[in-house]
């Protein structure tokens, strides 16, 4: 029936008994079982019609359009494209939490390089107070009092 297991449907029919009485369940059921085929058979001509309207129109390949759109992947699609042969993801992939590029002057002072291998513009030594200091925003919006 609609997705009840036997318990159930008992438990339902002897609620109905009480409620209803034996005298007029019957009549009940006959009169349930009339409106839910009635419902099945509006839902279906509904159904019929907008499949019917769909043809019409040809909406069929709209309708196909939208379950691509539904289940299209923008990220593999762009990666598809862009890296087709998967070097770029095994480029990084490669890295494991390494980092390249310009030594800060933290990692230059750690691995004992003198101030002479430095690039340009890095300080030698940075203060601890100025790397706790919290840094004042561009932009301060009106009314807020951490500054």
């Amino acid at each position: 029936m609609l997705g009840f297991s036997w318990p159930e449907i008992g438990v339902i029919l002897m609620v109905a008994l009480v409620v209803i009485g034996p005298k007029d369940l019957p009549v009940a059921i006959r009169t349930a079982t009339a409106a839910l085929r009635k419902m099945r058979g509006l839902a279906s001509e509904f159904q019929g019609h907008v499949q019917e309207l769909m043809r019409e129109a040809d909406l069929a390949d709209i309708g196909n359009d939208l379950r691509n759109l539904r289940n299209f992947d923008l990220g593999s699609t762009i990666e598809r494209h862009v890296d087709p042969d998967g070097t770029i993801r095994s480029s990084f992939d490669s890295i494991d939490g390494e980092s390249y590029g310009v030594p800060s002057a933290a990692d230059a002072v750690i691995e004992g390089t003198a101030d002479d291998d430095l690039p340009p513009g890095l300080p030698a030594f940075v203060p601890p107070d100025a790397v706790r200091a919290r840094p004042v925003p561009a932009f301060i919006p009106p009314g807020t009092r951490l500054w």
